[in-house]
């Protein structure tokens, strides 16, 4: 691998060494370093609404039981036994008060606690010789949510997940957040794509110079009441923290007949201006910009559009959210969730799920254009001509490095973190630079944890991590 401080400083510039794609040792240090500390998106609370429910999850090799307990709380637990490490739940989503390990019999609490092992006197000797009590499944090292969207990070010090996220918030309500009554999710579909899996990262932070290229199709045949790809450039691009997205350019109008025109429900935009601040609305009744596709790094992104789902003008909107979960450097397997607001009336659900299988789904149009160039630029990657080339990046900026557009003034973009108008890649070149930053820092060496109990064996040295109990109407 050409030499690592080159590489960082190359990608900050916005030229990007083309092996960075396809390499593995550039991946090792991503496993170490970025996803080894990062917050990473894994479910929604709505996935487990009642007691016992549970999913299981993956943080790279990392298998997690994410579930609801007896008493509402959700935890993470590493899915290992504790006594010869075979995974204690093998189900991808059920109900269980408890779990049973098929190895040997060992049996777990839906909070991670031990519940009990065969021949527990006879091959132990009793507590004597194991002490049940106060022992646990390894939690997950840091646990929290937002707006019902679950995040586990390996790092037991990572910092809090609503700091983590910061400005980026305010974008992410707008996915997650259109009532007090949350979301509800459909998924995750999964599917396995034969490309790196910051392509797809990059492509839904800011990437709309392709859409009149690779999507010129979806457009023709009258998908979008847009006749034009093009008018993708009218859009604005904004990044805020740790995350960036792209936006459409409405129509003239207020708030209300701007939410109308993307197909929400009266009812629906009723409860919307209940729960969105006044500047999330002012984004788009008085700037006009409904925003679209995002990402937040590492591996979330999001995508919210409005196609045709019947004969006719009408359009309707879809909300889908997704993680790229690396598999090694050229394979990532591509978790992908439908979101609606859980209020919302029963046929819009309906119209909306189909609205997002059309589009985004594991065979949507969309989707298939994208992927065929991700595959493509993963294989160029791997060769050794690809090492003595670095792409381009640098839309949207001259060569002093002054940007091409302007930068849209708080009163014409309500929005925290920087906006622009027009075609750029600065959402590209954030993400990459966070990339960047967080691959040149070395994991700071820790401690090895031991499950055990404390010195009067009634509580575990580990605590299983939780969250507080649910307001059940929310999910």
């Amino acid at each position: 691998m050409p030499d690592l401080v080159d590489v960082l400083a190359a990608v900050r510039r916005g030229m990007i060494p083309a092996h960075i794609y396809n390499d593995a040792e550039i991946f090792a240090l991503e496993r170490e370093r970025i996803f080894g500390r990062s917050w990473i998106f894994v479910g929604h609370e709505s996935e487990v609404p009642l007691d016992g429910d549970y999913v299981v999850r993956r943080v790279l090799d990392d298998s997690f039981v994410i579930a609801r307990d007896s008493k509402g709380e959700i935890r993470a637990m590493f899915n290992m036994c504790l006594h010869r490490g075979m995974q204690v739940c093998r189900a991808e989503m059920g109900n269980a008060s408890n779990f049973r390990c098929p190895y040997h019999g060992w049996s777990y609490r839906n909070d991670g606690r031990i519940l009990g092992l065969p021949f527990h006197q006879e091959a132990y000797g009793g507590e004597q010789g194991f002490k049940k009590r106060g022992q646990t499944l390894l939690p997950a090292p840091s646990l929290a949510s937002y707006n019902g969207l679950i995040f586990i990070s390996l790092d037991a010090n990572a910092e809090p997940l609503e700091d983590y996220l910061g400005d980026f918030r305010f974008y992410l309500d707008y996915y997650s957040r259109q009532s007090s009554a949350g979301l509800e999710v459909r998924g995750p579909q999964r599917w396995r794509i034969n490309a790196n899996w910051k392509i797809g990262a990059e492509n839904f932070a800011g990437d709309m110079y392709h859409t009149p290229q690779t999507h010129t199709s979806v457009v023709e045949i009258g998908l979008f009441r847009e006749p034009k790809a093009e008018k993708r450039k009218d859009g604005a691009t904004y990044w805020a923290g740790v995350g960036g997205g792209t936006t459409y350019k409405l129509p003239p109008g207020d708030f209300r007949e701007r939410m109308r025109y993307v197909g929400y429900t009266d009812d629906m935009i009723a409860r919307i201006e209940q729960i969105w601040s006044s500047d999330q609305q002012k984004l788009v009744g008085g700037d006009g910009f409904m925003i679209s596709a995002a990402s937040c790094f590492p591996n979330m992104s999001l995508v919210h559009n409005w196609p045709k789902v019947e004969d006719g003008d009408s359009v309707l909107p879809f909300i889908s959210l997704r993680t790229w979960q690396p598999i090694d450097e050229h394979e990532t397997e591509v978790y992908s969730w439908f979101a609606v607001d859980a209020a919302a009336p029963e046929e819009y659900k309906k119209k909306s799920y189909k609205a997002y299988l059309m589009c985004f789904g594991s065979t949507g149009m969309f989707e298939q254009d994208d992927v065929e160039n991700w595959v493509s630029l993963t294989n160029t990657a791997a060769g050794s001509m690809a090492r003595r080339l670095q792409l381009n990046s640098r839309m949207g900026l001259l060569e002093d490095d002054t940007p091409v557009g302007k930068r849209l003034p708080p009163n014409e973009f309500h929005g925290p973190g920087v906006a622009q108008v027009g075609y750029n890649e600065a959402n590209q070149r954030a993400l990459l630079r966070l990339w960047a930053d967080q691959v040149e820092r070395p994991v700071e060496a820790s401690a090895t944890v031991a499950v055990g109990t404390c010195a009067d064996g009634i509580e575990p040295l580990v605590q299983t991590a939780s969250l507080p109990v649910t307001d059940r109407a929310r999910v």
